[in-house]
């Protein structure tokens, strides 16, 4: 339960470490990000910073969303979260929080919307093995028996079918931030992260790393 912050993905690059050994990187704009209101538990039950990121022009937000932006004299913001902190009473509304909550080294958590695939088969979503390539199988890339029989005469559930892929909720763990730019607020985070360019991400510290 540490703060975190709302990102964007801008696109995948390389650079090099101390060793002259390539690393691949996605380049995420990380902030900044505007504290919006404060949720304590003596009044809502739990512990929680509401962060805003990306300004929005007023004709574009309805009366209840732009006087809960009146309300704590901040901007109004097209994207609003929910981080729930222990050390609530470090943080003011109006703050601006920056990629400087993170620094090198450490390992982060990014969770955003995956790709959509559009409708897939099982090959390719279940990375199935599919039937024999040749000599006349006629059973390639295709789902296969579905059920047993007369007992118990059902598709079971969780049966892996075609379908819709991809479009999900998506958290990759883990990932190693390799360099700060505190000037433009962005982190150069080791590996890739999901969604596509421009995607929206929650970045926070790890959850399972050093457990």
């Amino acid at each position: 339960m540490s703060i975190g912050l709302i990102g964007r993905k801008i696109e995948m690059s390389q650079v090099f470490d101390d060793k002259g050994e390539l690393i691949p990187v996605t380049i995420v704009e990380a902030g900044p990000c505007v504290v919006v209101a404060k949720k304590t538990q003596e009044k809502d039950g739990y512990n929680s910073l509401q962060l805003g990121f990306k300004d929005v022009a007023q004709a574009k937000m309805n009366k209840p969303i732009s006087g809960h932006f009146k309300k704590a004299d901040v901007k109004g913001k097209r994207y609003l979260r929910e981080f729930r902190i222990l050390d609530i009473d470090n943080y003011q509304v109006t703050q601006e929080l920056k990629a400087d909550v993170f620094k090198e080294g450490d390992y982060i958590d990014v969770r955003g919307i995956s790709k959509g695939k559009g409708f897939a088969g099982v090959v390719k979503r279940y990375h199935w093995k599919g039937g024999g390539g040749s000599h006349g199988s006629m059973f390639h890339r295709a789902p296969g028996s579905l059920g047993q029989s007369s007992e118990p005469s059902r598709v079971h559930k969780g049966h892996g079918l075609p379908g819709r892929m991809g479009g999900e909720q998506v958290t990759t763990q883990n990932l190693k931030v390799v360099k700060v730019d505190t000037l433009q607020n962005r982190l150069l985070i080791e590996g890739a992260v999901p969604g596509r360019k421009g995607g929206l991400l929650i970045i926070k510290k790890a959850v399972k790393k050093g457990k």
